[in-house]
This record gives structure tokens, sequence and C-alpha cells, in this order.
């Protein structure tokens, strides 16, 4: 036979009755004979609690007495047919009836034992169980209602009573004996003492009796029906991706369980448990699922850990002094004196000098548990031996659980990179010897941010998700959305990989959806439902949202949000800037800004900084990790200078080339802004910078391209006509190139710590003489290098390839 549990959401409306209905007559069908035992219909047990402290306050309750009334009336107006309801409405009101005297008792005594409030909370299983019986009498008549408090069996500790194992098992075999042809409908989380008197089984008592029942009669399996598809891999209500796990062991489960879970109570699996019967949790609203089995042992998993939990909000108390060191018997005298006064501690951990204990309690106890302390230990106190306890509050506990742990090697590591990389600070740590549960202390604040960091760093088969946050929507950031919007289904399959852009700015509207922003309509939603932009705004909300994997694009060319950079490295948020400013100002700023990036564990990527789409910063980094030596850089660094200088040949006019330059869209509004070299000086200082040169922009010798007249013009119109006047001083420039076959090239040379850029001639013998269209082109000489520089070359402007080295420089985060 197997044990049918309901919880209350199961029978919390006629819908879900009928659910339950069909579950039990399905199982009854197959010949089962299941013992169904139900919790009382959901709200109610509140419902009863709050008439019972009313009564006691003085205040009235017949309200809530008739919307008790009604609640269960309308189930028997909908769900048993009109011949057969007069019987169950009369003993219905027979139990309302008597619930209504005890309660008036309570009013007019003004007082609420714990044993009338355990008789008050009673009536929500009786009520329901008959309820449900009757029902279902009409389709098995077999079908009969039991009240446990005459069978399950207790002492007189109301509101959480211990069983009385030897004469519940009696009484429980002589039900079965006299009912072996019965369809039974227990009542869950009642009992009685050895004078009759109701008591109830504290939380969980209903699943608690399903398993008492379970375990004396042999049950083949235990089936817990909820309103969730078994145990999770953590709390679906904060981490979206958990998933329901097909099969625990009853160590793994209780562990969750203790931590949090609330899907089943540890103590529910001590009789089940001690007779190795199975538990299964289902879901009543879809039954077709197979749920969780919790068993003896736990399955073979590729996953390491089974699941996360936590406790939401506990405190915890720091107790320190060198009394404690070599002393026998403080622990025990701590913790007995705890237990004495009713103090659970959820977890400790003590250093290995024996100099400080650290334990963690409810919030509600934390200020009692202080107290016993200063009077248990007041000797210690006064002598100095022991320092006043320190209490810290507002934090959580976050544990992950499995089997597999004992076998696995680097599970701590995993955990705490996880919780590092993410800015989570762990206050405290508890790990048992059995390697099942390792529990880290964390703030309140970050356990949503803990939970959904740890998560993806456990279960690998899962999609990792970048919660981007992207400032400017310009060329490059629009066509970056473009790009992470076609690429979706590609980094899901491919990298594993899901990117969410959950913030928005430009520079009139800011966006934020936690959920992720549709980057098909992202222009319309902006517009329509942003908020005036404010950068302070934007990057304090960003701050606020404490996502886990966090990534800041800075797709501007404005100089404000390079001040944002180290504040949001110390919100352990990762950096992606097409934005060259903050690498090329300062080198104390630049230095700065890497150390706040290695020290909070962050990444701080910027290719685009240099070469658009092309691969230079990382070349470098790479030659220079794998232990090459730089002797020479050369580079062509600026799209619209190459451009202008592969044109300037035959009949054409510098003139002509710069204003179809421009025309076409390659230049800035002024020309001056890519002519006069300064974009291109700033590459190659950061290239310097990064080739482990300390430099500024004042060391760089900038060799200019156009005469000083040009430079000087006050305005673009007034620049055309000087240039016009320079024609013979660039045309004999073209012509000595020409006669000498060789090309004009604007070269940056980075070489023994010195940067110079300018106009040079090559021919054909150098690797820029072939150079063609917008392409830039980088060589490096190395000790590897040497005879034949390695050269990257490609196109070097552009929203598609600019956007497309933004991009890779995301997925990289992604891929650490």
């Amino acid at each position: 036979m197997k044990v049918l549990k309901f919880g209350g959401t199961s029978v919390g409306t006629k819908e879900s009755i009928q659910g339950v209905l069909a579950i039990v007559k399905e199982s009854f069908d197959k010949g089962e004979k299941p013992l169904v035992v139900l919790s009382a219909m959901s709200g109610v047990t509140n419902l009863l609690t709050q008439m019972a402290e009313h009564a006691a306050e003085g205040k009235p309750f017949d309200e809530n007495l008739k919307v008790l009334e009604e609640k269960h009336f309308d189930v028997v107006k909908s769900l048993i047919a009109v011949k057969f309801q007069n019987p169950v409405f009369t003993k219905l009101k027979l139990m309302l009836n008597d619930l209504d005297e005890i309660l008036q008792g309570v009013f007019a005594l003004r007082e609420l034992s714990m044993q009338s409030k355990d008789l008050i909370v009673s009536f929500g299983e009786r009520f329901s169980n008959y309820l449900v019986s009757k029902i279902m009498e009409q389709y098995i008549p077999e079908s009969e209602y039991i009240n446990a408090s005459h069978y399950v069996k207790t002492d007189s500790n109301f509101g959480n009573a211990h069983i009385n194992e030897e004469l519940t098992t009696q009484l429980i075999q002589a039900l079965s004996y006299t009912h072996a042809d019965k369809l039974l409908f227990v009542t869950g989380f009642i009992g009685s003492n050895d004078k009759g008197r109701v008591t109830t089984l504290g939380r969980g008592g209903s699943d608690y009796t399903a398993a008492i029942f379970g375990s004396v009669l042999g049950a083949s399996i235990i089936e817990i029906w909820t309103d969730v598809n078994g145990m999770m891999t953590a709390d679906p209500r904060i981490v979206k991706k958990a998933f329901s796990l097909p099969i625990l062991s009853y160590t793994e489960a209780m562990e969750l369980s203790y931590f949090g879970a609330k899907v089943i109570y540890p103590p529910t699996m001590i009789p089940a448990f001690l007779k190795k019967i199975p538990i299964a949790i289902r879901n009543t609203f879809e039954p077709h699922l197979a749920g969780t089995v919790i068993q003896f042992e736990s399955d073979k998993s590729s996953y390491p850990i089974k699941g996360i939990s936590s406790i939401s909000d506990i405190s915890i108390i720091n107790l320190t002094g060198s009394g404690m060191i070599g002393k026998s018997g403080f622990s025990g005298r701590l913790f007995t004196m705890l237990a004495r006064e009713q103090i659970n501690v959820i977890l400790i951990t003590q250093s290995s000098s024996e100099h400080s204990i650290t334990f963690a309690v409810n919030p509600q106890d934390a200020a009692k548990a202080l107290q016993l302390i200063a009077v248990e230990f007041e000797l210690e106190l006064d002598a100095n031996k022991l320092i006043m306890p320190e209490l810290e509050e507002n934090l959580s506990v976050l544990a992950i659980v499995g089997e597999n742990m004992k076998r696995t090697p680097g599970i701590s590591g995993r955990l705490f990179h996880a919780l590092g990389r993410n800015g989570i600070n762990v206050r405290a740590i508890a790990q048992g010897s059995s390697e099942f549960n390792i529990s880290v202390i964390i703030s309140k604040d970050d356990l949503a941010k803990a939970l959904n960091a740890v998560h993806d760093a456990f279960f690998a088969e899962l999609k990792k998700t970048l919660h981007v946050f992207n400032l400017g929507t310009g060329n490059i950031g629009a066509t970056l959305f473009k790009q992470l919007h076609e690429q979706h289904d590609f980094l899901l399959d491919n990298n594993d990989i899901e990117v969410k852009v959950v913030g928005i700015s430009n520079s009139r509207k800011m966006l934020f959806n936690e959920a992720g922003i549709n980057l098909e309509g992202w222009q319309e939603d902006l517009e329509g439902n942003g908020e005036i932009a404010d950068l302070s705004g934007f990057m304090e909300r960003m701050r606020a949202m404490n996502l886990p994997n966090c990534v800041f694009i800075d797709n501007t060319a404005s100089k404000l949000p390079a001040t944002y950079y180290e504040d949001i490295f110390k919100s352990n948020i990762s950096i992606v800037t097409c934005n060259k400013i903050a690498n090329s100002g300062d080198y104390a700023q630049y230095r700065s800004l890497r150390d706040t990036a290695r020290l909070h564990g962050v990444d701080f990527f910027y290719e685009t900084n240099v070469g658009a789409g092309l691969p230079i910063v990382r070349v470098l980094k790479d030659l220079m990790m794998s232990g090459d030596r730089i002797l020479k850089i050369e580079a062509i660094l600026s799209g619209t200078i190459s451009y202008i200088f592969n044109n300037f040949v035959g009949d054409a006019s510098f003139y002509e080339v710069v204003k179809k330059a421009q025309e076409l869209g390659y230049t800035e509004p002024d020309p001056r802004d890519d002519l006069g070299g300064v974009d291109f000086m700033r590459k190659m200082l950061i290239l310097a910078r990064d080739g482990d040169h300390v430099i500024e922009a004042s060391d760089v010798d900038l060799g200019a391209i156009l005469p000083e007249s040009c430079l000087q013009a006050a305005s673009v119109d007034e620049f055309y006509a000087e240039l016009l006047k320079a024609d013979q001083y660039f045309n004999a420039l073209k012509d000595k190139a020409a006669s000498e076959n060789k090309v004009i090239r604007y070269i940056g040379t980075l070489e023994d710590g010195k940067v110079k850029i300018s106009l040079q001639m090559v021919d054909s013998s150098h690797p820029f003489f072939a150079l063609s269209g917008s392409d830039n082109i980088i060589s490096f000489t190395t000790e590897r290098y040497k005879e034949r520089p390695l050269v990257v070359k490609g196109p070097g402007a552009g929203a598609e390839v600019t956007a497309g080295g933004v991009f890779a420089d995301l997925i990289n985060v992604g891929a650490r």
C-alpha cells in the first residue's frame, strides 16, 4: 500500500479538491487502496489561529467563523450531490458549534493556553478530511473519515508534541486490521495525549502524520502532494533557472530542508528513514510529472552538488576571548544553556585556536541569547577572559548540498570563486566532516545575487547569464544590440551563455528591466517607457539591482563615464568599453583601474580601444604572458588616415581625397579630428602602456600630417581653403614617394619605451606597403618574431566591426 498526503493548497479550492479526488481514484482503481492524509484547506489554520487570538484579546471573531463556514459549505454545494448534502451540512455545523463554544470560553477567560490553541487549530484538518471523505464516498463507498487524534498518541508538549511510538504503533495496526476494507482519510497534524486532549505535531505535522502511518503500515512509498514539481535545485522564486531533482538521498533532502527548502520538513523523514521507505514529492496541479523521489541512496549525477538552499534572515553571535582556550566543556556549557532555553542554533563555526566561536540563531532569539551568555559567563566577562559577545544582524545562510561533494575536488573553490567574483563577502563558513554540506553566511542583501551566481557556477549544463548595462545607443550601441539579438540562440547552443541587456541609457533616456529588454524593439521601449537620463542615477540603479555576473558596457566617446569606472569595479562589475578616454588619460588612472579590477576579481576588456574589431590588445597580452619580449611595434591605427593615403595616388589631390573621405563618412565632421593624429596617439599610448611602459600622452612624439595653416583655420570651410592652398606641399610628398617606388604612410612606432608617430615613406619590403582601403595594420617584432614580424591586418573602423569587438569582449567575460 501507499500513503498519499495532500497539502493545504491541494485542498484549497473546489477545483484543486477535484484534482485530489482524481489522483486518489486513479490509485484506488489500480487496486492500491491508499491511505490518504489531508492538511486543512489553505488559509484555514491561519484563520483559526487569528480567531483564537482575537477571542483571547476580547475581540469579535464571528465574521471569521462565518467565513470559515462559507468556505466549507461552498465545497459541499459544488461537489456533493444535493440528496447527500444535508447529513454533511449537519455534521459540519455541529463541528462549527463545538468550535464556537471553545472560542466563547477563550473569549470569556481572556486566556489562550497552548492546549486550547491546539484544540482550536485541529478543526482545520477535521473539517477538510471529513469533507473530502464524504465527497469521495459518492464514487468510492468504502471511503471513511478518521480522526488521527484517536490513534496518534503523544506527550503533553502542546504545539509541538512528541510521539509515543509504542502506543501509536499498536493503535494504528489495530485500525488497519479493523478497517482493512476501507479507503481511509486521516487528519494530519494532530494527535492526543494520554488524557485524550488534542495535541499538534508542530511544523510539517501533516507530513509527519503521513510518515508515521506509512512507517507503521510498511508502505511501499509515501507521496507528498503539494504545489511544486518536487524539490528544486534552488528556490524558484529567486533562481528562475532552478529545476526539480529526480532523486535525492535522505541525507541530501534533510540538509536541503534544514537550510530553508520548505517542501518537506526534516522530522517528517525520520520514520521513513528508519524503514527505508521512499518519499515522493509530487505536484497536485501537474500530476503527470514524476517529481522528486527521496530514498535511502542517491543516484549517480553529473552535477557535483544536488542543490542550493538558504535561510533568508539570521543573526550571528561572535564570542571571543582567551578564556575559551583549552577549557574543556566550554562549548558544551554554552550550547547546553541555549538548548535549555529553547534557542535553536542554526550553524556553528570555531577557530582552530579555540579563541572564538561563531554561531547563528534566528533573529528573534538573538537578544535573549546575548542576555543568557551575559548571565552564564558573568565571571569570565568580568575577568576579561571573554569579550562581550558581538551581534551581527541582517545576514543569510547559503548552503550547497550533495553526496557527490565528498568525491569531487575543488567544490569549495568553485563556491568561493562564484561569490568572490560577484563581490559577495563571506562572514562565516561551516562544513561538516561528512562533506555533504558547505554553508556560508553572507549579507541578507546579497542572497538573491549569491543564489543565482552559485547556481550558474555548479549547474554547468545550464546557461550562464550575463546581465548587461549599456551606455550609448549610437551606431556602435545599436549595432551591438542587433548582433546580440541575432546571435542569441547561437550563444546559448555553442557558448552556454545567455546575454540579458537589463539597462540601457543614452543622453536623453534610460530604461531598466531585470528580466531583460527586448532587443527587437528597444528603441520604442526606451523612448516610450524610459526615464529621463541621469548618469549618476544609472550607475546607482545598476548597483542597487545587485544582479550576478554584471557587465557595464561603455559605447560612448564621453569623458564622464570613465570617472565612474573605479566605483563600478568596486561594485564587482566587469567593464567592456570602446571608449579610449579612461585608458589614455593620466598613467596613474590607467594603473589604478587595472589594480582595482584585479583586486575585485572582475574583467576590464577594451580591445576596440586600439583596433576596432582587430585582435591587437589580446595578441600583445598573449605574447607577453607567454614570455616573449616585445622589441618593436609598428602600426597604422586610423582607418580614416589609412583610406586617405591609400587613395592619394595618381592625379588625385590631397584636398579631393579628404573631401571624398568626408562625403563617405570616414572622417569626423571636422577632418582635423582625424588628421591631427590625436586619436591615433591615444591608441599607441594604450599599446605602450599595455606593453609595460610608464608613459604619458606628453611623452609621445606626434608628427604632423597637416601644415600649421590648416590646423589653425577658424572653421571647416577655412580648413578646406587652406588645404587647397597646400596642394603643392602634398604633391611634393607624393611625387617623391613615387620616384622612389614608395608609398606614404602615417606610422606609429613603439621602440625602447618611446612612441613616435610620423609620416613615412615605405617600399615594397615593408609589411605596410600593400595596405589598401581603410584597413588598419600592426606589426609585432619580438624575440620569437624577429626575422619575420607578426602582422595583424584588417578593417579598423565601422560600426559593425567595432560592435563585433565589443561583442567578443563581452563573451570573454562570460567565459571566465
